[in-house]
């Protein structure tokens, strides 16, 4: 969407404007599209959301047009915040049409339930599209590998929205602090300047910075139905914490694919991974590849990330070897298995059983929710699990 009139188009929320909706709602409505604003980086605060407000009330809160541009006009600060606000407006307005002919009503989903009165008493009624929050719901539990292409391509859409805070690491650098361990250099200084008197002490504490995260998506033909949707939770991590985050590809090779996944637009991303994967669904050797990882240094002392469903085909000491020597470089082995999601699911490939032994969590990848939850699993804080008696 390069401007108001590309919003999209009306649908899939809850009619609202100045016929419709009190001016309390209305507050309600635009103060939870400025949260989400700020969910995804954009930073519309406080001062941001008033002055979004004042807009409003001098404009014509029944036009899209009207409540596009108040939003864009006061609460972005910069050019690289145009695009996540026009997603978001999208995604949050349910697909409204900011344009200037159509006069619509702004679509939108309330967060409150309306209050009415009858028979002098108060009810509460659900709103007429409160059926359209239960459909999200549902998407958001529902396994990727059974959603038609409009599910598909509305939860990638939501994917791309996913923000993955990092749990955060002591560097070796310093900074100054209130309180913490003595700097005796900075209060000796401070002496000299008075004279000689220690007037107050200097303290320091270590600066922090996120833990890197090592992503492996198989892309072999057992994992079809699943690796482009996680090649895109990949783009959403990489996205969130650049500098923090190396993403690969794993099948009869490995490949990286950080560089590719750094475009801002997930489209433009998942078309450069397509050219840049070269063993699209064929076989697994994961033995193999994390050989290879291990090789890069990528992965010591960061949270290692394997999205697979453990269909290995090369050898499996090999990999349990190699998980191993994993578990003992990394941070922290998570393993992210879509058919960890279905009932009854049990680890019986022979992959699975030789990896499991060095895996710290062993977390579901079937859907939104599913990828909510490992983004969680990766802002930490968190304590490793001890890993007295495991074999290797």
């Amino acid at each position: 969407m390069k401007d108001g009139r590309d919003a999209g188009s009306a649908g899939g929320g809850r009619e609202a404007g100045s016929a419709g909706m009190t001016a309390g709602e209305l507050v309600t409505v635009m103060t939870g599209f400025a949260r989400t604003l700020r969910a995804a980086g954009v930073p519309a605060d406080h001062e941001r959301t008033q002055n979004m407000m004042r807009a409003l009330s001098h404009l014509d809160a029944a036009r899209p047009g009207d409540v596009y541009w108040a939003g864009r006009l006061t609460l972005c600060a910069s050019a690289d915040d145009l695009p996540r606000y026009d997603r978001v407006f999208h995604a949050y307005f349910g697909g409204l049409r900011a344009g200037r002919a159509r006069p619509a009503a702004v679509v939108v989903t309330r967060h409150t339930a309306l209050l009415s009165r009858e028979s002098g008493g108060v009810r509460q009624e659900r709103p007429a599209l409160s059926a359209g929050a239960s459909a999200t719901e549902v998407l958001r539990h529902r396994d990727v590998a059974r959603m038609t292409a409009a599910e598909l391509a509305e939860a990638h859409r939501l994917l791309a929205l996913l923000r993955a805070p990092r749990e955060r690491r002591e560097s070796r650098l310093f900074r100054s602090s209130r309180r913490g361990r003595l700097d005796a250099r900075r209060t000796i200084r401070e002496a000299l300047r008075r004279g000689g008197e220690t007037a107050r002490l200097r303290y320091r504490t270590h600066r922090t910075r996120p833990r890197r995260v090592v992503l492996l998506v198989d892309v072999s033909g057992s994992m079809t139905p699943y690796a482009d949707t996680l090649l895109r939770l990949a783009h959403a991590l990489v996205r969130s914490e650049p500098r923090a985050t190396e993403a690969f590809s794993a099948g009869t090779r490995l490949t990286r694919l950080t560089a590719e996944l750094r475009h801002r637009d997930p489209g433009t991303a998942m078309d450069a991974v397509s050219r840049a994967v070269p063993d699209w669904s064929g076989g697994t050797r994961l033995g193999e590849e994390l050989r290879r990882l291990l090789a890069l240094g990528d992965a010591r002392g960061a949270t290692v990330v394997i999205a697979s469903d453990g269909w290995e085909r090369g050898d499996v000491s090999l990999l349990a070897a190699e998980m191993a020597r994993l578990s003992r470089t990394a941070h922290r082995v998570v393993w992210v298995n879509p058919h960890k999601g279905q009932p009854g699911y049990q680890p019986l490939t022979a992959g699975m059983r030789a990896a499991l032994p060095y895996v710290d969590d062993f977390v579901a990848g079937h859907s939104l929710a599913a990828f909510e939850e490992l983004a969680g699993l990766l802002a930490g804080p968190y304590a490793r699990r001890p890993r007295d008696g495991r074999p290797g």
